[in-house]
């Protein structure tokens, strides 16, 4: 096992009615911006919780959260906080309020010119706005992590940062909250919290058996509630299991002593600036991908993937391993997320295999995966076979 430094300090509040717990988790008298997307929390109930929540409160409001959140429509929110004396931040939605939210908290109190130098140059995040969480769609992880990947508009770029001051300060998880999700958003939050884990995961053997059946309980559970919540979603049990493993897929637990790979996350990234897929399908189509052209490097624990996920235990080993990968592809499919780029129809995704490798060469992303063997031409040879 590596060494490794954890330390998470976002309290959970998990259940039922525990919106109403907020009121005595934000600072008394402070002035408090809500942030949340498209409105839906307004159509279903989640706002009037979150309003009577703060009744004791003086705040105000900023929706239109983009699901890929834009720097353009962030600074207004920065502008908001400066101008307003805000001294916390609530977000209320999914990964993408919550990743929006967390770029408002540290671009509010940046020293430098132009806060996107956080996510372009790696400026470092010397202090943030408060803020706390009230998820409504699970799937990031981002309510209770460091974590947030931001697009700019203007120049079609799409990167992350992250900075200990941007972990949120308590995070509610009301499975209830996820009820009128459509279900196109709970199949996405499947496969990324099953990504997520397996970025962690389907590396090499490092000595550390409990990361290992954390993650494996993650993608079982996964595996199994999945289909479930989708067929029945307003099933208490199913949902609270599905939400609870998105948020322990990335919370740090489980990479913990751990190599990690990303791969998929960083070519994906690239996938949604480029053509405007969601991310959860842009994971679909570029996981089996890498395991496929790194099935020699990730042979031990593809195999051990096999057997321990899928029941794999007969056949040779690129038969065991071939065929969990295809497990793997039928069970994205069986949610609805397509894994080849051709069946989500979007036009010039043919030219993906040169298009995204020079956008990941722009960003200097030269050397992806636990070994750093993933070139800009082994991103053409993995996007060539998910056409």
């Amino acid at each position: 096992m590596q060494n490794f430094s954890y330390y998470n300090p976002t309290r959970i509040l998990f259940g039922k009615g525990q919106i109403a717990a907020i009121a005595g988790l934000i600072p008394a008298g402070a002035k408090v911006l809500v942030t949340y997307g498209g409105g839906s929390i307004k159509k279903n109930g989640v706002y009037d919780q979150v309003k009577a929540a703060l009744k004791a409160h003086a705040w105000l409001e900023f929706g239109g959260i983009e699901a890929n959140p834009r720097y353009e429509t962030l600074m207004k929110a920065v502008a908001l906080v400066k101008s307003e004396g805000v001294d916390f931040i609530l977000a209320v939605g999914g990964g993408s309020v919550a990743d929006g939210s967390k770029f408002i908290a540290a671009a509010a109190r940046f020293d430098g010119a132009d806060p996107w130098d956080m996510l372009a140059k790696r400026a470092p995040v010397s202090s943030a706005v408060p803020l706390g969480v009230v998820l409504t769609l699970p799937a990031t992880g981002s309510e209770s992590n460091t974590f947030a990947v931001i697009s700019r508009e203007s120049s079609g770029d799409k990167l992350g940062f992250g900075s200990e001051h941007c972990y949120p300060q308590f995070a509610v998880l009301d499975p209830e909250t996820t009820y009128s999700l459509p279900p196109r958003q709970v199949a996405n939050g499947i496969v990324d919290a099953f990504v997520h884990t397996m970025e962690q995961y389907m590396t090499y053997p490092a000595e550390a058996p409990l990361q290992d059946r954390f993650a494996e309980g993650i993608l079982h559970t996964l595996i199994e509630v999945g289909p479930q919540t989708l067929a029945h979603p307003q099933d208490y049990a199913a949902r609270a299991s599905q939400v609870w493993s998105a948020t322990l897929a990335l919370n740090g637990l489980i990479g913990c002593g751990v190599p990690q790979d990303w791969a998929t996350h960083m070519i994906g990234h690239e996938l949604t600036a480029e053509y405007g897929l969601d991310h959860a399908q842009t994971l679909a189509v570029v996981l089996p991908g890498v395991l496929r052209h790194q099935k020699e490097a990730k042979r031990a624990k593809l195999l051990q993937y096999a057997e321990r996920i899928w029941g794999i235990r007969e056949g040779s080993e690129d038969e065991r391993i071939e065929r969990a990968i295809a497990a793997t592809e039928a069970f994205f499919e069986s949610l609805g997320v397509h894994t080849h780029l051709g069946l989500y129809g979007v036009a010039g995704t043919n030219e993906a295999p040169s298009r995204v490798p020079a956008r990941l060469e722009r960003h200097g992303f030269l050397k992806l995966g636990e070994h750093g063997a993933i070139t800009p031409q082994a991103v053409t040879e993995i996007l060539a076979a998910r056409r």
